[in-house]
């Protein structure tokens, strides 16, 4: 069996493994463990934490002064309905993001020439889906040595086709919003006598869609769920909860649509008399890559992949909290790759599926820009 087959065939295994055992945001506690264990058994310092789930793993030189390069792998599944049961599922390709970076340190072990030469970080990130994550491994001072960050996302066949890579994914910003409206029960006879919580949630959504910004920039926000009224069909419900979701590709955009959301909030107050609270808000930034990394990035998938397989830039209204590292650490040399995978019928679709033949390719492009940074650094010296 020869090196490549070896590592391809330890990638795929691994992903197996990953996907038949999800765990969702901050409950990665099998998963960190396995994972540590992995580096462990290669050589690598790892390095976890007391109060959160998640994984770092050092290999190479760090006495040297050389420039520090970091791969970052969420690590969380989704809560969803899978075959009419909610459980943990993989539907966001973590399994494989994890699985690619485990490579990237399986090939980097078979040139033991490199070991004096690299200093690298593996990190393993929890609560991706959360948007949390990453602010905790900041808070953790997991990038503070950090130079160059990469990233690796699957991409949906319409966006990346397989054998395809683009050098970095143009997340939007995301924001969530939970609120509760608060009032009283009336019965089913006397409307007068309370504010019903469900015209206010269906005016909530008439005048969100009313919401007009710059039409260059994509942008959306809708209501994404509303509770109200219990068993009883004759009472008028005055309570409610509610959830929006709001999108927008840079943060600019982000500010102005949280303002205008929370006007209509405010004036539907005064219109109904009743009162509307934003009782959660979170949400991740846009990117904001690094074009020295982009260019680092674009160099690898062509020396993997062939030039022609290079993508543009991919510009996408999702979201991931990878870039609340470069936001939080401006000189920090970032870049997320997306890679074509033949990903279908599309991501946190309970049956996502993708062809495995594209992790050795994910490995292959991540360990090359690992090289190509350090070739750089060499040649701008």
């Amino acid at each position: 069996m020869t090196i490549m087959t070896s590592i391809k065939k330890q990638v795929e295994e691994t992903f197996e493994y990953l996907h038949q055992h999800p765990e969702i945001s901050w409950e990665e506690v099998e998963t960190t463990k396995y994972i540590k264990r992995i580096l462990e058994e290669n050589g690598c310092e790892a390095t976890t934490f007391e109060d959160c789930t998640g994984v770092v793993g050092k290999f190479g030189n760090f006495e040297k002064g050389l420039p520090v390069v970091a791969v970052r792998a969420d690590m969380d599944a989704l809560w969803q309905e899978v075959d009419g049961k909610f459980q943990p599922n993989h539907s966001c390709g973590h399994d494989a993001h994890m699985a690619m970076v485990l490579g990237v340190l399986w090939k980097l072990k078979e040139q033991p020439e490199l070991e004096d030469q690299v200093a690298v970080k593996l990190i393993f990130q929890p609560a991706e889906e959360k948007g949390a994550g990453a602010l905790k491994m900041i808070e953790k001072g997991v990038i503070d040595d950090v130079d160059y960050l990469f990233g690796i996302h699957l991409r949906p066949g319409q966006e990346t086709e397989l054998g395809r890579a683009t050098p970095v994914i143009v997340h939007g910003a995301t924001k969530m919003i939970v609120g509760e409206i608060k009032g009283h029960d009336a019965h089913g006879a006397r409307p007068h006598q309370n504010t019903n919580s469900i015209e206010v949630g269906a005016q909530i959504v008439n005048m969100i869609r009313q919401i007009h910004l710059d039409p260059r920039v994509p942008h959306s926000v809708k209501m994404t769920q509303f509770q109200a009224g219990g068993k009883n069909v004759n009472i008028i419900p005055g309570n409610a909860t509610f959830s929006l979701d709001l999108r927008a590709q840079n943060n600019q955009l982000m500010e102005e649509l949280t303002r205008r959301v929370e006007e209509i909030l405010t004036s539907l107050q005064s219109l109904y008399h009743t009162q509307i609270e934003i009782t959660q808000t979170h949400g991740i930034v846009a990117a904001e890559n690094h074009q020295q990394a982009v260019e680092i990035m674009q160099q690898s998938i062509a020396d993997v992949l062939g030039e022609e397989q290079v993508d543009e830039p991919l510009l996408t209204p999702g979201g991931d909290d990878f870039h609340y590292y470069s936001v939080n650490k401006p000189s920090l040399k970032a870049t997320m790759v997306g890679l074509g995978c033949d990903l279908g019928p599309g991501l946190h679709h309970p049956a996502m599926t993708f062809n495995p033949e594209a992790l050795i390719s994910g490995v292959d492009i991540l360990h090359r820009a690992i090289i190509n940074a350090y070739q750089l650094k060499q040649k701008n010296q």
